[in-house]
């Protein structure tokens, strides 16, 4: 588990490098699009929800009860199927009769049908906090330094009003274009380590912003979230009971990607100091909720998670 002293904003840049230059990923191409009302590109769809899924339009099998197998439909007679007076061969009491024609059975393999829980889902950059910073209603400025970049506060961060700029920094964790993503995050790191007691009456502001860039379900955006998460628990002894009550909100999606860990068998992972391994970051977040939340806080996680063991009465 990472110190007080890590920061999230500072590994971004190293995690990019990394996939650039070492895994050969290239670097990431900006989808040039806002929602801004100001907007310097395009705007973006409007019918684009933040983690939002589509339907399933392909055909899909459905179970036998009877045979207890998986089998495709059997194709409905349409009138090309159906036979008119006088078309049959055979002969019977009281003149010719009918042949039936039918349809042919699909032949198809039968496979079930893929649950798509990992897929990652829209994420459309429409954040508020976008749409504030390209209007130039947020206090900030990115500085360029000679070893890393850093953000210049035009005001005191102890005298910010925490209950409107800090769901805005919040909502914008889930960015993926620069500078946008490094403003929000390092913004956020600021706000936890300088606000003190005014941490804990946004709890509540502060859950749909972390619940959506949790459901977009995109590695990149869910690993911020969860570092940021467990700063925010640090941050304030009581922010980590505030969070109980919310936990059906921001648990779900931590069981589904609990177990998705890197299997390396026999051999080193040199990227582990990166900390992207989310079942690493998930079983870190647990531990810390359960540490920082008080007498309820392992009870409301076996709930929502069973196979989570605790880490206080071991």
């Amino acid at each position: 588990m990472a110190g007080a002293g890590y920061s999230v904003s500072g590994s971004l840049f190293k995690t990019a490098y990394n996939d650039a230059k070492i895994a050969a990923k290239g670097w990431r191409k900006d989808a040039r699009e806002t929602g801004s009302c100001f907007d310097r590109t395009v705007s973006v769809d409007p019918r684009g929800r933040p983690g939002g899924h589509d339907l399933m339009t392909e055909e899909i099998p459905y179970y036998d009860t009877g045979r207890g197998i998986l089998k495709w439909k059997d194709p409905k007679k349409t009138p090309d199927h159906f036979t008119r007076k006088g078309d049959g061969a055979a002969r019977g009491y009281g003149g010719t009769t009918m042949a039936r024609t039918f349809a042919k059975k699909d032949t198809r393999p039968v496979k079930p049908a893929k649950a798509r829980a990992f897929k990652a889902r829209p994420n459309p950059p429409n954040t508020e906090f976008r749409r504030f910073y390209e209007r130039g209603d947020l206090p900030i400025a990115v500085e360029h330094l000679g070893s890393k970049n850093s953000i210049v506060w035009k005001v005191d961060v102890e005298k910010l009003d925490y209950h409107h700029y800090l769901p805005i920094f919040f909502d914008g964790i889930r960015e993926e274009e620069q500078p946008y993503q490094f403003l929000a995050v390092k913004g956020v790191e600021d706000m936890l380590a300088a606000g003190g007691q005014k941490v804990l009456p946004v709890i509540p502001q502060l859950i749909i912003p972390i619940k959506t860039a949790l459901n977009t379900r995109i590695p990149s955006v869910m690993e911020i979230t969860l570092k940021l998460l467990q700063s925010l628990v640090r941050s304030n002894n009581l922010v980590g009971e505030a969070l109980v009550p919310y936990y059906r909100q921001i648990l779900p999606v931590f069981n589904i990607f609990r177990n998705k860990n890197i299997n390396t068998g026999d051999q080193i992972d040199y990227g582990q100091q990166y900390r992207k391994c989310l079942g690493d970051l998930i079983q870190e977040t647990l531990e810390m909720f359960e540490e920082y939340g008080g007498p309820d806080a392992f009870i409301n996680i076996k709930y929502m998670m069973p196979t989570y063991e605790s880490i206080l009465n071991a």
